[in-house]
């Protein structure tokens, strides 16, 4: 049975339409073996001094309590993603880049000798054998320009950390009116349905 981890990102809670195709998507899925966190309901939080500093003293056992909790979620988070067969990332693009709600969990999962490693020929990702899937929704069109970040950086830190088997689902021009919109949700929606995991 394949596990899913579905990472919802969008600040736009009933309005989003990532979170509908997101929610289309995995509903095909065993709700049982179905890991689901949003994001933005429930934010993680943002890499600064003391979060480094938690990640730091976890290599020498000695924690203050606020740290062990960071440390407690971020190991909580890497054996989500451990445990999951298939990721599934709804990622609208907001100022030409992902959510920071997004970003902030990869600032959490993405840690040495435990999602990664360093060695003599280059980075190593120790997270493999997983397949993601990312949903990308955007108000204009953006697919294969320079300005889509999102799927270049996407690439880059899942592939960072060991997922290389990634493919994207692009619902663009959203916000261009009606009729464009439609087009944009549903060709993401056929899309999504060709994908095979």
């Amino acid at each position: 049975m394949s596990r899913v981890l579905a990472l919802k990102s969008s600040i736009l809670g009933e309005y989003s339409q990532s979170s509908k195709l997101l929610g289309e998507y995995i509903a095909k899925f065993d709700q049982d073996q179905l890991t689901l966190r949003d994001l933005a309901a429930n934010p993680v939080p943002v890499l600064d001094g003391s979060v480094i500093g938690a990640f730091g003293a976890a290599a020498t056992g000695e924690l203050t309590a606020d740290q062990q909790a960071v440390v407690d979620l971020s190991n909580t988070l890497i054996e989500e993603l451990k445990a999951a067969d298939t990721i599934v990332i709804a990622a609208p693009m907001y100022n030409f880049t992902i959510p920071t709600q997004l970003k902030n969990w990869f600032d959490l999962i993405c840690r040495a000798g435990i999602t990664f490693k360093y060695t003599e020929s280059g980075v190593q990702g120790l997270i493999e054998g997983k397949k993601a899937v990312v949903i990308t929704t955007r108000g204009g069109i953006h697919k294969d320009a320079p300005q889509d970040i999102v799927s270049s950086y996407l690439k880059t830190i899942l592939g960072f950390i060991g997922v290389t088997d990634v493919e994207f689902a692009y619902a663009e021009a959203l916000n261009m009116g009606d009729e464009y919109k439609e087009k944009g949700l549903d060709s993401a929606k056929q899309q999504l349905s060709s994908i095979t995991l």
